[in-house]
Parts: structure tokens; sequence; C-alpha cells
């Protein structure tokens, strides 16, 4: 399958206790860049789901964004911390009968004191908050797998159908090609014998040299390697994968024979003809910059 560059996928899953979130999205990129975002307790999973996306994505920059909601969980514990609390009390009852300061001592104000009140949370098993995140990261990567393999079949449909577009146009050159070059054979004739008028410079003579210089304009070579070149384009549709980077150096390489053949043309209709060659090309060119 030809994948697009671009995509969206969200998974959402309650595992033992917690609700767990991933999104991922993704832009075109020449390389892949992917960047997690994880709840700080849990960036121990950091790696294991980039490993994911690797597995699964070539190109593009990739964003992984993760929540999760543990209001189901093991709730943590509070609790005072006495001897701490007691000490406290102690220094402060001694403060206001040896200096006379004012009595106001608050639960307000000893909630604010350091290691009043102790947390015990429970314990995390990492191996199984590991598994959760990276089995919810799996399927919010097979829906964003779904939806670049949809968008990446549209748009091989659309490369398809340009190429058919182009291979007509080339077989429209090829058409007029043998007329253009009897047209400028017979200029080059014409143009001879008045240059030469008066010369001892025989008709055969005249006639080699204009066919020399009307070879010169013949694009039989550059529609041929345009049609291998679209050939190749099929080929590379047709068998899938990570097929970006070749579809644009192959259209650099269509885009050379198509300005060879432009400025070979000494012919107004030819040279709208490769106007619409390169009209079809420049569209090409920005579908595969989407393309994996």
């Amino acid at each position: 399958m030809i994948r697009s560059m671009t995509g969206y996928g969200r998974a959402c899953k309650t595992l033992h206790g917690r609700e767990i979130t991933v999104e991922l999205r993704s832009v075109n990129n020449r390389f892949l860049d992917c960047s997690v975002r994880l709840p700080r307790t849990f960036s121990y999973a950091e790696d294991a789901i980039k490993q994911l996306v690797k597995d699964a994505v070539q190109r593009g920059k990739v964003d992984v964004f993760v929540s999760v909601n543990a209001a189901g969980a093991e709730e943590a514990t509070v609790s005072l911390n006495r001897p701490v609390l007691e000490g406290y009390l102690r220094a402060m009852r001694t403060m206001v009968a040896d200096y006379g300061v004012q009595d106001d001592i608050s639960a307000s104000a000893l909630s604010a004191l350091p290691d009043i009140f102790v947390v015990e949370k429970p314990e995390e098993d990492e191996k199984q908050n590991l598994a959760d995140l990276t089995a919810v990261a799996a399927e919010a990567i097979a829906v964003y797998q779904t939806m670049r393999e949809t968008e990446g079949a549209a748009m091989a449909a659309d490369l398809s159908s340009r190429a058919e577009t182009i291979r007509g146009l080339v077989g429209r050159v090829e058409e007029r090609s043998p007329v253009t070059l009897a047209e400028y054979r017979t200029r080059l004739e014409n143009k001879l014998r008045e240059v030469l008028a008066g010369t001892t410079i025989d008709e055969s003579r005249i006639l080699t040299e204009a066919a020399i210089f009307a070879d010169r304009i013949a694009v039989d070579e550059e529609t041929i390697r345009l049609r291998s070149h679209l050939a190749q384009l099929d080929s590379l549709l047709a068998g899938g994968g990570a097929i970006g980077r070749k579809l644009d150096f192959l259209l650099q390489e269509m885009n050379r024979e198509a300005n060879t053949i432009g400025s070979k043309g000494n012919d107004l209709e030819q040279a709208r003809t490769v106007v619409e060659i390169k009209a079809e090309l420049e569209k090409i060119r920005e579908q595969i910059q989407n393309i994996e």
C-alpha cells in the first residue's frame, strides 16, 4: 500500500483503572522525526512508543500525545506525620511561653509546614503500565495507518490518471514530430539555397546539410525515455511501500525530458503540448510531496 505522510489516529481505553488516550498526528518531512509527549510519571514508556512508530512509519514528522487519567486507580493515602507535628507544636508553645508572642497556632498554619503529612502511593507496576500504554498506542497507530493508506490510495489513483494524460500528450508530440521535422528541413533547404546562391555547391550537399541540422530537433529519444519513466511510475505505484523518494527522483528525470523536448521544438503546437506536459508534472510533484 502507498501511504500518505499526513494522517491522524486516536485510541482510548481503560486498563487497570486508568483511562489511557493516545493520539498521533503527522505531516510530511524528509526523514522520520518522532516526538512523544507523556505524563512525567510515565516517561519510561517513551522509547517503547517511539519504537512502535518507527516500525510503522518510514518518513514524516509524527507527534504522539499520551494522556493518562488515573481516577479509577488505587488512590494514594495521606496521614499525619505525628512525630514531626508534635515537634512543631512543642516548639511553638515554647515560643509563646518564652517570648510572649501571640498564640495563633491553627490547622491551616500547621498544614503549610514541611513534612506535616505523609503521602503513601501504591507501588507502581511499571511493567504492566508499559504494556497498557503500548497496547493503546498500537491501536492508535493502526487507526493512523488506515487513514494514511486511504489517502495514499486516492493519491495513487490521481497519479495514475495524470500519468495516462501525459502518455496522451507524448503521443501528440510523437505524431507532430515528423511534420515538424519535415517543415524545419524544408525551411533549412530554402535558406541554404538562398545563402549559397551563385556558388558551386551542388544540390545534394544542400539536402544533406539540411537533413543533418533538422535531425537535431528530433525528439524520438526523449519521448522514448519519457514513456519509460511513465512505465516506472506505474510499476512503483503497483509495488507500493515507501516510494516517495523514488518518485521524487523519477519526476526530476521526467521534467528533464520534457524540458529537452521543449528546447528542441521549433513548432508552436508542440510547444503548447510541452506546456501541458509540464503542468501535469507539476501537479504530480505536489502530490508526491505527501507520499511516504
